[in-house]
């Protein structure tokens, strides 16, 4: 019951990794890009380290059978992911707008999207805790639309984000040690 869930937080794994993960290129030479492009790497590791352990720990529920136990871990995973989409909001606003042309409605549009990823984690975890673990049918229901709000939310992001990390901004990104791709696999494991 808990499939399509898993499935959908793989969306929301894939806005992070769109926003860290950008793409190589050379060096163009613009020491205040690099230095916007750590100051947001700095800070994000730590924080898609907690979004892909929240997630790991929503997909290894995935054949769980206990209601009160996937209710209990989802529960902890979605605050754990609002608090780390607030606090990338919070980075990539303290670092200012990127030095490139659009840069400030780039970052405000990340900003946005990152902040709405953390309420949206946060009214999640509200409705998770609502449901009603003694009733299997419901409770399997309540966790499909959760899993279907989460796929509609990761496409709205998705957008703002890109934006962010394309061109320039993503090349200064991509180098700094904080965004490298390699260190976040949020692949679902199974029990």
């Amino acid at each position: 019951m808990n499939k399509k869930l898993v499935a959908a937080l793989s969306g929301g794994a894939a806005l992070v990794l769109a926003l860290t993960g950008c793409g190589g290129g050379d060096d163009d030479g613009k020491k205040k890009l690099d230095d916007w492009a750590k100051s947001v790497c700095d800070q994000m590791q730590p924080q898609v380290k907690k979004i892909t352990d929240a997630n790991s720990a929503i997909a290894s529920m995935q054949t769980e059978e206990d209601s009160k136990k996937v209710q209990q871990t989802d529960s902890t995973a979605f605050q754990a992911n609002a608090d780390a989409y607030k606090a990338l909001a919070t980075s990539v606003d303290r670092a200012g707008a990127p030095p490139v042309k659009d840069g400030e409605t780039s970052q405000k549009n990340a900003v946005k999207a990152l902040n709405d990823l953390s309420g949206a984690y946060a009214g999640l975890k509200k409705r998770i805790d609502e449901l009603d673990t003694g009733d299997k049918a419901k409770f399997a229901e309540g966790l499909k639309s959760i899993a279907g709000d989460i796929g509609k939310l990761s496409s709205r992001s998705d957008e703002a984000l890109k934006k962010l990390q394309s061109g320039d901004v993503g090349k200064a990104m991509a180098k700094q040690p904080g965004c490298q791709k390699t260190s976040v696999s949020p692949t679902p494991t199974k029990k």
